[in-house]
């Protein structure tokens, strides 16, 4: 190598590594900053916004309530980017690993697996939720686990979903509501079931329903993943799934890829269940003209999954601040309330209304959540927490072996 060029790659290391430097000193002095200079810091800047694109009425919500709202509240420019937590995470890994400073997103919608993941690896901003305001309109106890793993300041709450099933009363007059009466509904109407394969999110939830049913609830999990007591209560889950698939669609030879392709069937009648994580998604489908005025939701009588899913930064967000005030916003009362729209998105909210002005909280109670959204009362009656993230890796591991490709 020439002794010009020598100096050149010389002169090249120094300067990216003070950009590093000046990189991780802006970061400091913007945790040290108060929430109003933050938002003054933040106006003119651009958020690009990682999130999962696989429902048509959420990206509606976002192009057409979120982005405007951030435009003339904060002069910030929100891009939606559509794609999935985990590769995410695994561009932040690699941008880590080649020493990039500055990405290419600035707002990730992430939770479980994902985050716990992001934390072990160092790919968030943080700690900084300590610093925006609205995160005072939640329940502490609440918000601060995610999926069982901490949350630490590394991330804030956008909305709370329950899984519940979706059917057409006028074909279903009562809907099997225990995995007994669903086992008997199966085998008496081959053809007719179906769920999601994992790692889709939808249908690894719901094979956590039969998991914690065939092992005895939840209990024994929430203090963190045990090996040999996964390994021990989750046989009888993989030979239950392997006994009903002849009995499922298409014999089960064959899954739908991800709930997109479930809901089409459900909307097409191939099918008779549709499953969801959005309480009221069933209403705004509804309302949209997508299903029958007659389509219902239940709940397993024994509960059926709640989680609360969440916005963070990544490390190398070039736009942290102007990422911090969306955050901050769509926690707002304002952004909450349209988002638990069934029309708009039917995600409830994270706020805790006992936090609210009266006239907020009455603004909430008051949302006709429709026929086919169940009453709040009678959600929270049946809701269930989430696993450690690592029981949900396992199954969806152990799904591909012992069900998908076993031999």
């Amino acid at each position: 190598m020439k002794r010009s060029e020598r100096y050149r790659l010389v002169l090249l290391t120094v300067a990216a590594f003070l950009l590093i430097a000046c990189t991780a000193q802006q970061e400091v002095n913007l945790l040290e900053l108060d929430y109003p200079r933050i938002e003054q810091q933040a106006r003119g800047g651009e958020v690009r916004f990682a999130m999962w694109g696989g429902d048509a009425r959420i990206n509606r919500w976002v192009d057409s309530y979120v982005v405007p709202e951030l435009q003339q509240r904060y002069d910030i420019r929100l891009l939606r980017v559509s794609t999935d937590a985990a590769q995410v995470v695994n561009r932040l890994l690699s941008e880590r690993q080649a020493g990039r400073s500055r990405g290419s997103i600035d707002l990730i919608w992430i939770n479980g697996e994902n985050f716990r993941r992001a934390r072990r690896e160092d790919l968030l901003f943080g700690p900084y939720t300590h610093l925006i305001p609205n995160l005072e309109l939640t329940d502490p106890e609440e918000v601060s686990y995610d999926w069982g793993f901490p949350v630490d300041g590394y991330e804030l709450p956008w909305g709370r979903g329950q899984f519940v099933f979706e059917y057409d009363s006028a074909i279903i007059n009562q809907p099997p509501d225990s995995i007994e009466a669903l086992d008997r509904w199966i085998r008496d109407n081959p053809g007719r079931f179906t769920y999601p394969q994992p790692p889709d999110f939808t249908g690894a939830a719901f094979i956590r329903h039969l998991f914690y049913y065939f092992s005895g609830g939840y209990r024994d999990y929430l203090d963190g993943f045990d090996q040999r007591l996964y390994q021990q209560n989750s046989a009888a889950l993989w030979d239950y799934l392997r006994e009903i698939e002849p009995y499922l669609w298409r014999e089960g030879q064959t899954y739908p890829a991800d709930k997109a392709q479930l809901d089409v069937l459900f909307e097409n009648g191939e099918v008779d269940f549709n499953m969801s994580y959005t309480q009221s998604g069933a209403q705004g489908l509804i309302d949209a003209g997508r299903y029958p005025s007659s389509v219902r939701t239940f709940v397993l009588q024994r509960g059926t999954l709640t989680g609360i899913h969440f916005t963070a930064i990544p490390f190398n967000a070039p736009n942290k601040a102007a990422a911090m005030v969306a955050s901050n916003f769509l926690l707002s009362a304002d952004a909450q309330y349209s988002k638990f729209v069934p029309q708009n998105w039917g995600d409830f909210t994270v706020l805790d209304l006992d936090r609210l002005s009266e006239a907020q909280r009455r603004r909430f109670l008051e949302l006709d959540l429709g026929p086919a959204t169940l009453p709040v009362d009678v959600l929270a009656q049946h809701s269930v927490p989430e696993i450690p993230a690592e029981y949900v890796d396992a199954m969806v591991e152990d799904w591909e072996r012992e069900i998908l490709r076993r031999e």
